[in-house]
């Protein structure tokens, strides 16, 4: 007998198929995860959607992954299975939710019926709770969407699609393995989800620019300083309008790098308080009597520890989803919007500009004429190997500090953790940012830098990095251990201390013996000559390299920052 339901739809078609089709109309190609037995049936349907099967070799790593493919690719997918896969991956999906990354977390869980008799099968906490999990990851989601009834799925699916867009945070979608291949309507499918930008309220937001732009005109000494979230809510494109027109000195937080071409005369370094680069910029910035910011997050390694010393009577926050003006906020009246307007209104010869300072990769500053490759020289002479439109990776620690006194050529990308800061995320980050170049068909090079210590928590990932052909080049700091927690407390601690390994013997342990290269350098000049290699430059194939640095070394911003955290934590209540 046929269905009734199926007799009904237009252009029948699987959920499965239908899910995955949506994903790839959303711009994603490649797919990370684990399989489980809840979501094997799943996984099936992903050649039916143009969509590629990466398998990584844990869910965290995979969850990495997810996250760094959409730093670059603007949207990613994630499959687990129910509870042991979800809960691995969990730490990963929270990082993006932090850091307002757009990640669909897929989880393949048992049958409506099984849940709905409470049955005491696997994977689950022997309760006949089958939605404990799911409500843990509401918190971390910003949207979550169980798919058990066949005529609200297709609603359920697109809207949770949308919202992890517009709203740019993690999404949970429950899969039970009887809805895989339930008959929903696919003549949906020829219509494009709507993912513009929401409007606002034409009276709210025209308020909110000529308040804007009266602070703008009567300003002494106006600049502009961009955070994560221009990058993350896509208002790049609104930022350099901006700059161009208003021709005012701009400034880029640690999250906001490469959010603004470095190499444009208007750019002027990053501010973060006591760890400013170039150190002029602190006094330019804190004297300004107004700072427009644009998608701030101010956290305590994003300001050097909370070293900002701006006044909020001198300040405009331009938000996702809301402004503040001096010490007044409008909610639901959105950057985007607002940016349009000022740059259509904004008159360059009403404004009073500054000229900003120059930044250099000071490399010959930095050099003493040591062999030793120290912090301070490291990070401006990597300016000077990166490449156009580059992708380059940090880890939380000594990187993703240091890279502060690194100039960026034009079009680079940087992927950092500085809010969340969940060790070794940067190297699954590296995977998902290398794979969604490669679906991008791009020949941009994939440029990480990780500590030894965290490489240790997540070094599997190389292994699919090997076995999916992909090419970044891995830079580990080889420093005998956890050089952050050193600095916060501790410096001689054992808990601070790592078994040393024998970091890129595992290229051949993870079978990249024929199609990988391998370096170790210990002094400068050995690091120039890989710098200065064409052959290294090109990124034909991964490369791994280690680079000993000394132990008790760390970049002058990592300083500053590990000394107000110490401050913090110990501070009593």
């Amino acid at each position: 007998m046929t269905d009734l339901r199926i007799q009904g739809l237009e252009k029948p078609v699987d959920v499965a198929e239908y899910l995955f089709t949506r994903l790839h109309q959303l711009g994603v190609r490649s797919v990370h995860g684990v399989p489980g037995d809840f979501n094997l049936v799943a996984l099936d349907y992903l050649p039916k959607a143009n969509l590629k099967w990466v398998g990584s070799v844990n869910e965290l790593n995979a969850a990495y992954a997810a996250d760094g493919y959409a730093r670059v690719k603007k949207m990613a997918a994630l499959i687990t299975t129910f509870g042991v896969g979800e809960l691995s991956a969990i730490n990963g999906v929270a990082g993006a939710f932090s850091e307002h990354i757009p990640v669909v977390h897929i989880v393949g869980c048992p049958s409506t019926l099984s849940q709905r008799d409470g049955m005491l099968l696997h994977h689950t906490l022997g309760n006949g709770d089958f939605n404990v999990f799911a409500n843990m990851s509401a918190e971390i989601s910003c949207e979550v969407a169980k798919l058990n009834n066949p005529s609200e799925i297709a609603n359920q699916i697109d809207n949770t699609l949308r919202q992890c867009f517009i709203r740019s945070r993690p999404v949970y979608i429950m899969l039970p393995t009887d809805r895989v291949e339930t008959k929903i309507e696919g003549k949906r499918l020829e219509e494009n989800i709507d993912i513009s930008e929401p409007a606002n309220d034409p009276e709210k937001e025209d308020y909110v620019v000529d308040v804007i732009m009266r602070s703008l005109r009567s300003a002494k000494k106006p600049l502009l300083l961009i955070d994560a979230c221009a990058v993350r809510h896509r208002a790049l494109e609104e930022v350099h309008q901006l700059i161009e027109k208003t021709n005012l000195p701009v400034f880029v937080t640690p999250m906001g790098k490469s959010a603004v071409n470095e190499s444009h005369p208007n750019y002027g370094g990053v501010y973060a308080g006591t760890g400013s680069h170039p150190p002029e910029v602190k006094d330019i910035v804190e004297g300004s009597d107004l700072i427009l910011t644009i998608g701030a997050i101010k956290s305590d390694f994003n300001t050097a520890g909370f070293s900002y010393r701006t006044s909020q009577l001198n300040t405009i926050d331009l938000h996702s989803d809301h402004c503040i003006v001096r010490y007044s906020t409008y909610p639901g009246v959105r950057m985007k919007g607002v940016l349009a307007k000022i740059i259509k209104q904004i008159n360059p010869n009403e404004l009073s500009t500054q000229k900003s300072p120059a930044v250099q990769n000071e490399v010959s500053k930095n050099n003493d004429g040591s062999q030793i490759i120290t912090q301070a020289y490291l990070w401006p002479r990597v300016g000077e190997f990166l490449k156009e439109n580059d992708i380059v990776v940090t880890e939380t620690g000594t990187a993703n500090f240091g890279i502060w006194e690194t100039k960026f050529p034009p079009g680079v990308t940087a992927l950092s953790q500085v809010l969340w800061g969940s060790i070794g995320w940067s190297v699954g980050a590296c995977q998902g940012a290398a794979l969604a170049a490669k679906d991008l068909g791009s020949d941009r090079r994939t440029v990480l830098f990780v500590g030894d210590g965290s490489f240790q928590l997540t070094a599997q990932e190389l292994s699919t990095m090997i076995r999916r052909d992909l090419k970044p080049i891995i830079f580990v700091l080889c420093n005998d251990g956890f050089t952050i927690e050193r600095f916060i407390h501790g410096m001689e601690a054992e808990y601070n201390d790592i078994q040393l390994w024998k970091n890129k013997e595992l290229v051949d342990i993870f079978g990249g013996e024929k199609t990988c290269k391998k370096f170790s350098v210990k002094s400068r000049d050995e690091l120039e000559a890989l710098f200065n290699d064409n052959d290294f430059n090109a990124a034909k194939q991964l490369q791994f390299v280690e680079i000993h640095m000394p132990k008790e070394d760390a970049p002058r911003a990592l300083v500053m920052t590990a000394e107000a955290s110490a401050k913090v934590n110990s501070k009593k209540s």
